[in-house]
């Protein structure tokens, strides 16, 4: 599996998401009415659409970007270097612009890949649509117009663990725990990131969760890829 992946071309990625606005009693009458439109497919057992609004920060309509965390892998003689970065803030148009700016000027060319977990689900395609919303031009490793599928340089560590099957979501969690890799999920968990950011206003801690998600996701590949050289702590350096 993955014999012919070069993994120093691997951009591994994460990415945190919160509300625009962060309770459904503060939307105005208009966005109420497009939220309440929006969220009837994820209503279960009767719920109202304020109760969905919980999960708000996935839909790119009604949702923000507040981290990227980026990360590459560097052979090293007999080992793996890790190096991460991570663009934050509160300001989404400057993260967005940032990241924009180092896939243009680092990650322009056609052998580059761009890995994430769910990332074509997710990842990928909020940032797209967020950078149009901010209107920052899209990277030509992120514009998938007119692109056949197997021209689009996207990896996704869990449609590669589907083999096929799209019945399931297999959370980076549980893969994690399958290939005795360090949990991503001991600092918080994605639930968590929208009350740390709104009430707690800890945005130090959700930029050191996305970077953990980040690292498992590349230590994930090399599993699937059975290389046996592991990334080790002291071998990751995060770059400011």
């Amino acid at each position: 599996m993955l014999d012919n992946l070069n993994f120093d071309k691997i951009l591994f990625l994460d990415i945190e998401t919160v509300p625009l606005i962060y309770n459904y009693s503060e939307l105005n009458t208009s966005e109420k009415k497009l939220w309440d439109k929006k969220s009837i497919s994820q209503q279960r057992n009767n719920e109202t659409p304020e109760q969905t609004y919980a999960k708000a920060g996935i839909f790119a309509e009604f949702a923000k970007v507040i981290c990227i965390s980026v990360g590459i892998l560097v052979k090293e003689k007999e080992h793996f270097q890790f190096r991460l970065k991570s663009f934050y803030g509160d300001d989404e148009k400057i993260i967005l612009k940032d990241f924009a700016e180092l896939l243009n000027k680092k990650f322009n060319r056609k052998d580059i890949l761009l890995c994430a977990h769910n990332g074509k689900e997710f990842d990928f395609p909020f940032l797209s649509r967020r950078m149009l919303v901010n209107g920052v031009k899209l990277p030509k490793v992120l514009n998938n117009a007119g692109k056949k599928p197997w021209e689009v340089n996207h990896l996704d560590t869990m449609e590669l663990w589907r083999f096929g099957d799209y019945k399931n979501f297999t959370s980076l969690d549980l893969l994690a725990h399958l290939f005795k890799i360090p949990t991503p999920k001991d600092l918080m968990d994605g639930a968590d990131v929208k009350k740390v950011y709104y009430e707690e206003k800890n945005l130090a801690k959700i930029v050191e969760y996305c970077q953990k998600d980040v690292l498992t996701v590349a230590r994930l590949l090399l599993k699937y890829a059975t290389i046996e050289d592991e990334i080790l702590e002291k071998h990751i350096t995060i770059l400011k």
